[in-house]
């Protein structure tokens, strides 16, 4: 995501000479060159021609520090802009009704029916409420299915009725079902299109007058670029939705409407899905965007991802264990599900400062600890509890049960010693970093 902006920005602001101040003289180039990396990822050419002159107009006559280079300077002024294109602050979800009413609409194809699961989950999860999904398609052959598997994935119940083709009479009911029920949020899932017409906006007008929701939101698919933004101003037209989402952030997209649908709509984006499993969604907020725009990574959303999967007990547990260097494989496997839990390995190192570029080209995916735990289910329990035995024969029937060379489970048990030390002298008060956490299980990845 981003990354061809990134190094097209990067580029541009260590072209920038000269001391003292930034002048016209200074950074001409690099202004043609952040307008160029823009339009390249797809911005419209007026907008990021606007971007690049107000980036220069609080640029100009700044001085510059004797602890920081032109370029540093222009980093920071085009952040604050990118901050300000993409909205600035983060806009909550207005959950006030009883129920809360949420209507989803948007292009076939753009990821309705799914973000509309992630959405329950995140709101059954996240916020602790009960929420009813709506199959309100009537017209895709297996939409109302797709929802009700996805429903059982997110263990939240799912409203049909099949065989009716009635969308705003479907809508009714299922308010009237919810309120009898206790549900708190209402999550309708609507048909879309091939492409804009006028039966499709009327049939979304018309359910938007009857549910009176407190949300509509409108989801677009973010590889469709300029075309993303030119669909969300036909639907704000009709519709004036309160949010955006943008799905597919995970894709080959240049990322052009993530950065002027804000500035286009004047209305912000909520979320972003950034992949096919129900827990792939992200709050948007734009000054973590922009800083991973620029590679500055996204400390706050990984402590977020971290703490989420906290366990107070398990973490005392851990502890104790690590203060008596009774740490073992058990323990090991443990620490990498929670992890995995987090969500994609490398997305999550891509989070750390300074991260993002040094595995632009490594290839971590879902499966990157495979490798290892595949040599940790081969070891017997006794050898899980009690690593110190794994001497060269263990070692060989363990290699042959994962399917792993010998020198691989080698790698595995040494860095897991490094890794205990690692943990033990953070927990009894050493300056263990993450960043060194992170690279000694990337070492592990086989």
């Amino acid at each position: 995501m981003f990354d061809n902006l990134n190094d097209k920005l990067d580029k541009a602001f260590k072209v920038i000479k000269g001391q003292g101040h930034i002048t016209e003289v200074n950074i001409a180039d690099s202004l043609k060159d952040v307008r160029r990396a823009l339009v390249d990822a797809d911005v419209n050419f007026k907008i990021a021609k606007s971007f690049t002159e107000r980036v220069k107009e609080k640029a100009l006559g700044r001085d510059v520090m004797n602890a920081v280079s032109p370029g540093q300077l222009m980093v920071k002024v085009v952040h604050e802009e990118l901050t300000e294109l993409m909205g600035e602050t983060h806009e909550e979800l207005n959950l006030k009704g009883s129920p809360a009413v949420i209507l989803i609409a948007g292009l076939q194809g753009s990821g309705k029916t799914t973000f509309s699961a992630k959405l329950a989950k995140y709101l059954k999860e996240k916020k602790s409420r009960k929420v009813l999904l709506v199959a309100g398609d009537v017209y895709r052959p297996a939409a109302i299915d797709q929802l009700k598997v996805l429903g059982g994935q997110a263990d939240v119940e799912v409203f049909t009725e099949e065989g009716v083709k009635d969308p705003v009479g479907i809508g009714k009911n299922a308010l009237r079902h919810a309120k009898t029920m206790g549900h708190q949020v209402v999550i309708v899932d609507t048909a879309g299109r091939l492409a804009i017409d006028q039966e499709m906006m009327d049939e979304i007008s018309s359910l938007k007058k009857a549910l009176n929701p407190q949300e509509t939101l409108f989801v677009v698919d973010a590889m469709t670029g300029q075309d993303a933004v030119n669909t969300a101003k036909a639907f704000n037209e009709r519709l004036d939705y309160e949010g955006v989402v943008l799905t597919k952030l995970d894709g080959d997209t240049r990322g052009g409407a993530a950065l002027t649908i804000r500035s286009v709509v004047e209305k912000p984006i909520k979320f972003v899905g950034i992949g096919e499993k129900l827990d792939a969604i992200d709050v948007f907020y734009p000054r973590r965007m922009a800083d991973r725009i620029l590679g500055m990574g996204d400390i706050v959303s990984l402590v977020e991802k971290a703490q989420e999967q906290y366990d107070e007990e398990e973490a005392r547990k851990l502890h104790r264990k690590l203060a008596k260097n009774q740490f073992n494989f058990n323990d090991f496997l443990s620490q990498l599900q929670q992890i995995k839990k987090m969500g994609n390995v490398k997305d999550l190192m891509g989070m750390i400062p300074g991260m993002g570029k040094a595995i632009k080209d490594v290839d971590l995916d879902d499966d990157a600890f495979k490798g290892i735990e595949a040599i940790i289910h081969s070891m017997t329990p006794d050898e899980r509890e009690n690593p110190a035995i794994l001497n060269g024969s263990r070692r060989k029937r363990i290699a042959r049960g994962s399917g792993a060379d010998i020198s691989d489970v080698n790698k595995l048990i040494k860095q897991f010693e490094d890794t205990r030390k690692m943990m033990r002298a953070v927990s009894s008060g050493g300056k263990g970093k993450m960043a060194n956490m992170m690279r000694s299980l990337q070492g592990m990845k086989r």
